[in-house]
């Protein structure tokens, strides 16, 4: 078994797009409009055969109440793995993305937590080298 799709709740599908290819850097993998909402999911430019991440409407009456607790606890709603969290942090912050945590060592790993612009904390994670 092997994770093939996973998914970020968003306010706006198309606001999503924009921020998480043009700013983040994943690519474009499934634009398909289903009426009201759209499939859309993006890939790492790593693995563009890798996990699809899901751009998920926002629209259930649950998501709302949830996404806020974990913002107003500052709880990130997903982590994605970088090579160094402080070159990302730097890349990141130069096209004015928000960071409500800094670089910040954590023991096996660096992680910083920025605003995703669509309602999600978003954590990058840097694993150290485990002697």
């Amino acid at each position: 078994m092997r994770i093939n799709l996973t998914s970020v709740c968003v306010d706006d599908q198309q606001q999503a797009l924009r921020f998480y290819t043009e700013t983040l850097g994943f690519q474009l993998k499934h634009n398909i409009s289903l009426g009201e909402y759209a499939w859309i999911t993006v890939v790492s430019e790593e693995a563009p055969d890798g996990t699809e991440l899901l751009l998920e409407p926002a629209a259930h009456p649950a998501v709302g109440p949830f996404r806020k607790a974990l913002v107003a606890d500052g709880i990130p709603y997903t982590s994605f793995a970088v090579d160094d969290v402080e070159a990302e942090h730097e890349r990141l912050v130069a096209k004015g993305v928000r960071f409500v945590k800094p670089p910040t060592d954590v023991g096996p790993a660096v992680i910083a937590v920025f605003d995703d612009t669509c309602g999600n904390l978003i954590q990058i994670t840097e694993e150290k080298a485990q002697p």
